[in-house]
């Protein structure tokens, strides 16, 4: 299976999941929880209780696929309100999974000029 990064859209579950929650019980909360297409093609990213693991959930066209990734010492960043949540870019999903909080850098700020 080859994934074209430049196209995946990655969505993240603010807070923390039941990780006995496998595809059906994930999906489920995409669709509920999320208000999201579950068969969108996106990856939608859960963190367990303890912050320690991560379960990725998509649907490839033929089905859905499940990863799981398990942090040996240290925990995720991760939010834990819905408006730290967001739609990240691939090089925030690759800063999470090394373990970078980019959800408490510096916001970007916006002035305007008045006259």
């Amino acid at each position: 299976m080859i994934i074209d990064w430049d196209k995946i859209r990655i969505f993240i579950k603010p807070g923390t999941v039941d990780f006995r929650k496998q595809i059906n019980g994930l999906s489920s909360l995409v669709q509920t929880g999320m208000k999201m297409d579950v068969f969108s093609g996106a990856f939608f990213i859960f963190a367990s209780k303890n912050k320690t693991r991560l379960k990725i959930i998509y649907w490839d066209k033929t089905g859905f696929c499940l990863w799981m990734k398990r942090l040996e010492r240290n925990k995720f960043p991760w939010p834990d309100t819905e408006e730290e949540a967001r739609e990240l870019t691939f090089a925030e999903f690759k800063m999470l999974l090394f373990g970078i909080d980019f959800f408490r850098a510096h916001k970007e700020l916006h002035y305007t000029q008045n006259f």
